[in-house]
């Protein structure tokens, strides 16, 4: 009897299937390790500014005699911002159901190269913990205002309460961030979906659309980071609280959910979406083309796409 023949692409295939779950499952990790090395990497900088203070002659300190104290408070600061991480990242494995055991992955390769955080990736969580001011915080409301209003109002124009079943008006936000936008329609009775590629947004919605219980329940210190450009020593360390607004503030009847991954490759069924609303989105594009496209396919006959912001010159073909 001939040996059976083995098909080769059958084998390329699964290869390429396993190697796909491995980067997918070393990705996951590192984005949590960047999450996790916040405190340490943060107060390293600390320990660099004492350092260079130790080195000035005591006439030079004497010139900056609140520089200690400060160096104090932005310690506290970094301090309260890594609890705030904590709890950002302590479910954060059981986000996805296809992500079971990431973090039990993470710890068998715990010498890994490609799970180490890259400098960008920490420049990434700093920028996360900025994101919570504009979408969840009460000085964010001015910005709010300026970005998300326009879109909303012209979504409740196409598809007023008195005269259609919100419930069944499917919406669809990519880019969704921090997802205060999504969460916005599902309160108005909307059936809501926010998509969103980053892990970093997707940890942090998931804590503050799930985990957050009470309004302004958790204190976060965005710009203490930022140590150029302050007027003041007090604009560095200055606190916000999250989220302003009680995020269980949904309808019964309204849908609402986060998808993760890239937008291209999530919808693959036509005419899924009555409207899609995007808010500085299309400037995320490589092939803006690639998005106009898909936005035209998912949306029903007669459904409506709503843009804030046109493309920047970064967003090339």
């Amino acid at each position: 009897m001939d040996a059976p023949m083995i098909d080769d692409s059958e084998v390329v295939h699964n290869h390429k299937e396993k190697d796909d779950e491995r980067q997918e499952r070393e990705h996951f990790v590192r984005i949590l390790n960047s999450f996790k090395a916040y405190r340490v990497f943060s107060l390293s900088r600390i320990t660099d500014s004492l350092r260079h203070y130790d080195g000035l002659p005591n006439h030079h300190k004497q010139l900056i005699p609140h520089f200690l104290k400060h160096m104090e408070t932005v310690q506290s600061c970094v301090e309260q911002n890594s609890r705030i991480i904590k709890l950002i990242t302590q479910d954060a494995e059981h986000i996805f159901e296809n992500q079971q055991n990431m973090s039990n992955a993470g710890e068998e390769e715990p010498d890994s190269k490609s799970t180490l955080p890259r400098l960008s990736d920490m420049e990434k969580v700093k920028s996360t913990l900025k994101q919570f001011v504009r979408d969840w915080s009460d000085q964010g409301q001015h910005e709010r205002a300026v970005c998300y209003d326009p879109v909303i109002a012209e979504v409740v124009k196409r598809f007023p309460a008195d005269n259609c079943e919100t419930s069944q008006v499917n919406i669809l936000v990519p880019g969704a961030g921090l997802g205060r936008l999504a969460f916005e329609f599902a309160r108005r009775g909307y059936s809501c979906q926010g998509n969103e590629f980053s892990l970093f947004m997707l940890f942090s919605s998931n804590f503050v659309l799930n985990k957050c219980k009470e309004v302004n329940c958790h204190t976060l210190y965005p710009w203490v980071h930022q140590w150029t450009n302050n007027v003041r020593n007090a604009d560095q360390t200055a606190p916000i609280t999250f989220p302003d607004v009680d995020t269980s503030e949904i309808p019964e009847d309204a849908s609402f959910s986060m998808a993760a991954g890239d937008f291209l490759e999530v919808y693959q069924d036509p005419e899924m979406f009555d409207c899609v609303a995007t808010v500085f989105f299309i400037d995320t594009a490589h092939n803006i083309i690639a998005y106009v496209e898909k936005i035209y396919e998912i949306l029903k006959t007669g459904g409506y796409w709503v843009n804030l912001a046109p493309h920047s010159p970064s967003a090339s073909l």
